[in-house]
C-alpha cells in the first residue's frame, strides 16, 4: 500500500490559480504513473491530467489544456497540480492517483479509474464567480 496524501486547494476567485499536490507516504511511486481525477456534484468523475513516471510525458483534458499544469519531484515522492485561470466549472473535488506501471509512456491518455491502484482521500477546490 502507498496512501497519497493531498493537500493545499481550497477557494478562489474566478481567474484566480491554486496548486494542489499530493504525497506518497511509506513507499515510492518513482516507476509509477500519477494523475489527477476531479468530480463534481452530479457529474461523471474526469481524468484532468497524467504523467509517466519519468515526468516527461503528460496528458491533460481538453477542460484544462493550457489553464493546468502536472508536474511530479521524485525527490520527495510528490504529485503537483497547478491550477490557473480558474473557472468556476472547476470546482470540484480533486483526487490524486497512481498507477502501478511504468509502461505509460508516449502519447498518454485519461486514466481508467478502474486501472488506478492508488487514490488520495481528495480535496474540495472551489472557485467563485
Amino acid at each position: 500500500q502507498v496512501p497519497l496524501l493531498e493537500s493545499g486547494g481550497g477557494s478562489v476567485q474566478a481567474g484566480g490559480s491554486m496548486r494542489v499536490s499530493c504525497v506518497a507516504s511509506g513507499g515510492t511511486v518513482s516507476t509509477y504513473a500519477m494523475g489527477w481525477f476531479r468530480q463534481a456534484p452530479g457529474k461523471e468523475r474526469e481524468c484532468v491530467a497524467v504523467i509517466s513516471w519519468s515526468g516527461r510525458d503528460v496528458y491533460y483534458s481538453d477542460s484544462v489544456k493550457g489553464r493546468f499544469t502536472v508536474s511530479r519531484e521524485f525527490a520527495d515522492n510528490t504529485l503537483y497540480l497547478q491550477m490557473n485561470s480558474l473557472k468556476p466549472e472547476d470546482s470540484a473535488v480533486y483526487c490524486g492517483v497512481a498507477v502501478a506501471v511504468s509502461s505509460l509512456t508516449g502519447n498518454l491518455e485519461p486514466l481508467n479509474p478502474a486501472g488506478v491502484d492508488y487514490w488520495s482521500k481528495g480535496t474540495q477546490d472551489t472557485v467563485s464567480s
